[in-house]
This record gives C-alpha cells, sequence and structure tokens, in this order.
C-alpha cells in the first residue's frame, strides 16, 4: 500500500494518505472535499536513481532544479 502525498483545491491542506490503489479517492481530513495528487518532492525511477526528467506537474512542485 503506497503512502501519497495530497492536496486539496478547496482549502489547500497538503497531506499524506496511505491508499490501497494509486487511483483511489481520497477525501481532504479537513473539508472532506476530493483532493489530487500532489507531485511535489524528489522522483526516483525504479532502480532507485533520481530521475531528471520534469514530472509536467508545474503546478504543484517547487520548479525544476
Amino acid at each position: 500500500m503506497p503512502l501519497l502525498q495530497y492536496k486539496c483545491a478547496k482549502c489547500g491542506n497538503s497531506f499524506e494518505e496511505l491508499v490501497k490503489k494509486y487511483d483511489d479517492q481520497v477525501l481532504c481530513p479537513k473539508c472532506g472535499t476530493v483532493a489530487t495528487r500532489s507531485y511535489c518532492g524528489t522522483v526516483y525511477s525504479a532502480t532507485g536513481r533520481k530521475v531528471v526528467h520534469c514530472s509536467g506537474h508545474c503546478s504543484t512542485c517547487d520548479g525544476c532544479k
């Protein structure tokens, strides 16, 4: 079961949630609105090495470094 990051569009709450599947619908614990996945943070490949390509989710990250 993966631990994923989410952000609520309604109240702005950022949180982590342990889900059974990647596509499970997750509700914000503060307001109960359906939250969207947050793709911020470091991304690694299946080999464990850092990926140099952008994830494409610019609105949820700190930008390319």
